[in-house]
């Protein structure tokens, strides 16, 4: 007797080799290109560790561009988890319109970093910029903020933190399953709504916390769009990620070995801090029995 194959397996072959072929599949195909110097013209040659050792010994850009990378998910990654709890705990609130404010602070996500944000976030950063013009009205010099090493960075981590809509989706979602007997039994023992905050939500939310952490880190590191249309990784290399550097080694000079040693690097760097933030999860997320 023939055993039928279910039907759901038929509808699993699309997935199946859109992860095969666009993720497994390069995925391997990098890792033995990193070992080779290849300009996408000529046959891949083998050079061992050559870009690797070039990477760590002989290359000033990769090192800014890491320092750049790091700095920026220093910034941002505790910055959007800041913003969108305190945003999602206000909209936790039971006030009117409220499904409307939430609405609109999901929109910046929804935008993304395209080109019409970018041009607008050049516009309210520019020297002669609606920022500046506000910090006149208050007699406060203009600040150079893109093209000033020290403030460049910061200024794309803003439009980083501008877009927390999903972090907050997912934040307002945890604080509605606060069992609200718990809010009642720290009313009785005369805890106000902050100790309630720091004693019973934030311990409660703490796993949704740990994913929102760890998926705002990943985002961080793999970060492209903003540096590159903003400012195109300047001033001085002080916004040049690694991602950028990855496209520009590849896309620019078609040094595509380079290149997939640089994308294995990041993916240790993001693996190894994955694995650091999960480690340390059993010291401070609280999950319920």
């Amino acid at each position: 007797m023939k055993r039928k194959i279910p039907t759901v397996y038929f509808f699993l072959i699309p997935w199946f080799l859109g992860v095969v072929l666009l993720k497994i599949v390069p995925f391997l195909i990098s890792f033995v290109l990193s070992f080779t110097s290849y300009n996408l013209i000529d046959s891949p040659s083998f050079i061992g560790f050559g870009n690797y050792i070039k990477m760590f010994t002989d290359d000033p850009i990769f090192a800014k561009s890491i320092v750049a990378t790091f700095k920026y998910a220093f910034i941002t990654v505790p910055l959007v988890l800041v913003v969108s709890l305190m945003v999602a705990t206000i909209l936790n609130f039971k006030i009117k319109g409220v499904n409307f404010f939430r609405s609109v602070y999901y929109i910046p996500s929804i935008l993304g970093g395209n080109v019409a944000v970018a041009i607008l976030w050049q516009s309210l950063f520019a020297n002669d910029g609606i920022i500046n013009m506000v910090l006149g009205v208050f007699n406060i010099d203009a600040i150079p903020w893109l093209v000033n090493p020290n403030t460049a960075l910061f200024t794309i981590g803003l439009l980083r933190a501008w877009q927390f809509g999903s972090t907050m989706v997912i934040f307002l979602a945890a604080l509605q399953n606060v069992p609200k007997s718990l809010y009642e039994a720290a009313e009785i023992d005369g805890a106000g709504k902050i100790k309630q905050f720091f004693n019973v939500t934030l311990p409660i939310i703490t796993p949704v916390v740990l994913f929102n952490f760890v998926m705002g880190l990943v985002h961080a590191f793999q970060e492209f769009n903003a540096p590159y249309l903003i400012t195109d990784g300047g001033p001085m290399h002080s916004t040049y990620l690694m991602n950028m550097y990855i496209y520009e080694s590849a896309f620019t000079t078609y040094n595509m070995g380079y290149a997939s040693a640089l994308s294995w690097v990041l993916f240790i760097i993001i693996m190894v801090f994955t694995l650091m933030v999960f480690r340390s999860s059993k010291y401070w997320v609280h999950y319920s029995d």
